[in-house]
């Protein structure tokens, strides 16, 4: 099979790695455009970019995915296949254009959390497991016919990044897995097995905003906790709050544990107890923060901020 990849970040690298190591004829890559970044604005390749340079395959970088040249690029590869992990949303014109058609990855058990952040909402909702999924592109994103799935657990402390980490490793299994099947099925005739999504059991997993990483300390504890994990370590989940009268600063938390206690302090009450030991209180309970950023400041363990930071008493967490 002649196939062409099209992905971004370094979750899609993993796959790439995966088909390239099983054998497959990648025959061209698809990848976001060069970016300027940091303070030099230097040119950035994204990671799928990098690697495919590395390994010698035919990179294209379209601006727009309708534009005509890139087309015309495209369909000259004769792909029989298109892989799509970690891309953005594809035009009829590219995904209807193999002969095999174009499956995706996607980092869920569909059609739970269809969408732009299905690790992070998995964990801000408190799931107890996860999973990925392939399946065939059609018009609506991420409701195509599934053909393999592959669940995993989320254990109590798992964060964004780790749980992203471990579905990387298996969804690039999951995309060889599916390979072999079209593969065997052109061979040898064996079924191809699709099962339609139940659309009434959809859940979504919707892009994250600023407004979205913003703590409000009069939710449980619980939900507190799932959200900052969640979004670890980026985009980070954030609050703002008093320190003195006029003092207002922004903190993002990294990692914390939740205590269930019934107290009578107000939520987003700031205490910072022996030991360095710094505790912010929710609606019923507490949270204790081990690591931090204070804004414009490098991320910290939750001692050495409080070292080098004078916290005033009464300090307070806005929502």
């Amino acid at each position: 099979m002649r196939i062409v990849f099209l992905g971004t970040p370094d979750f899609a690298v993993k796959s790439l790695e995966a088909i390239l190591m099983a054998g497959y004829d990648v025959v061209g890559v698809v990848t976001a455009p060069d970016k300027p970044a940091g303070r030099g604005q230097h040119l950035q390749q994204s990671a799928v970019k990098q690697f495919a340079v590395q390994h010698q395959l035919t990179v294209l970088q379209p601006e727009k995915l309708k534009d005509s040249v890139f087309i015309d690029s495209l369909r000259a590869l004769k792909a029989d296949v298109q892989i799509v992990v970690a891309f953005r949303m594809l035009p009829e014109v590219v995904w209807n254009m193999p002969t095999l058609g174009t499956f995706n990855l996607h980092a869920s058990l569909l059609p739970k959390y269809r969408g732009a952040a299905p690790i992070n909402w998995a964990i801000i909702n408190g799931e107890k497991e996860s999973g990925v999924t392939t399946f065939k592109l059609q018009h609506e994103i991420d409701t195509g016919q599934v053909l393999f799935r592959r669940q995993v657990a989320i254990g109590e402390t798992t964060t964004a990044r780790e749980l992203h980490d471990v579905l990387m490793v298996e969804g690039s299994d999951l995309i060889v897995k599916t390979l072999s099947a079209l593969q065997a099925n052109l061979v040898n005739g064996s079924p191809l097995v699709f099962l339609p999504q139940r659309n009434e059991e959809a859940t979504h997993a919707p892009k994250l905003f600023k407004e979205t990483c913003r703590i409000n300390w009069q939710q449980s504890v619980e939900q507190i906790y799932n959200l900052i994990r969640g979004l670890s370590p980026y985009p980070g989940a954030y609050t703002d709050f008093t320190n003195g009268d006029t003092q207002v600063l922004q903190l993002k938390l990294f990692t914390t544990s939740m205590h269930l206690f019934a107290h009578e302090f107000e939520p987003g009450t700031i205490e910072c107890s022996e030991g360095n030991v710094l505790k912010i209180y929710a609606s019923n309970g507490y949270l204790t923060v081990h690591d931090l950023q204070l804004q414009g400041k490098k991320r910290m363990k939750t001692e050495d901020f409080l070292r080098g930071f004078k916290l005033q008493l009464g300090a307070k967490a806005i929502f």
